[in-house]
């Protein structure tokens, strides 16, 4: 009733049909859920994969680390509901959004003739204030959406900002250390002359 009536107008409501759903619906529903979440991140894998060649592919090593990181979070006293599921593969894309907007840089940095390692630190240096700044809107909009689900009882609004919030915090790890650490380590050693395609130069 207070999700129904939570931004509504002021119109009767009045009972046209009723019917028992039984809990294999949700179950199914749940289902789905995940098995779209799962095609969508392998999606965003392959994409990482071709259109960023070998950074992509390390990308997509933090990708997988961010969404183990981001489901052991959700086994501690979380229960994951439709929109929670939504939050959730919402903040994959904004996983995405750091690592595109950070290998973007990597090639114009690459390009201009710098060396892997000072690449990378300027690329990540240039791209953090974006990644920064987007962030913290959604951080901001996921605070408004709890303050307003709390308000008005709306639990589904609630679990939505939970999810997204704690995936976008999870990202922003996963964008500034784990990402930053596996192209150092993997990449410092190499030669880009030897090997400029693995880059998509």
């Amino acid at each position: 009733t207070n999700n129904l009536r939570s931004g509504a107008l002021p119109i009767p409501i009045k009972v046209v049909e009723s019917r028992t759903i039984g809990a294999t619906l949700g179950e199914e529903s749940i289902r789905k859920s995940v098995l779209a979440g799962i095609i969508g991140l392998s999606v965003v894998v392959l994409f990482m994969a071709f259109n960023y060649r070998l950074p992509g592919i390390i990308a997509d090593l933090a990708l997988i680390c961010y969404a183990i990181f981001t489901l052991a979070i959700f086994k501690f006293g979380i229960t994951l509901t439709l929109p929670g599921i939504a939050g959730f593969i919402l903040s994959v894309g904004m996983a995405v959004d750091a690592n595109v907007l950070i290998f973007e840089r990597l090639k114009e940095e690459l390009r201009a003739g710098r060396n892997l390692r000072q690449a990378i630190d300027l690329a990540w240096s240039r791209a953090w204030p974006s990644i920064r700044d987007s962030n913290t809107s959604t951080l901001i909009t996921c605070l408004i959406l709890f303050l307003f689900g709390n308000t008005f009882g709306a639990s589904m609004v609630k679990g939505f900002s939970i999810t997204l919030a704690l995936g976008v915090g999870v990202s922003l790890f996963t964008a500034i250390l784990v990402t930053r650490t596996f192209l150092h380590t993997l990449l410092d050693g190499m030669k880009l002359a030897e090997h400029p395609s693995w880059f998509g130069l």
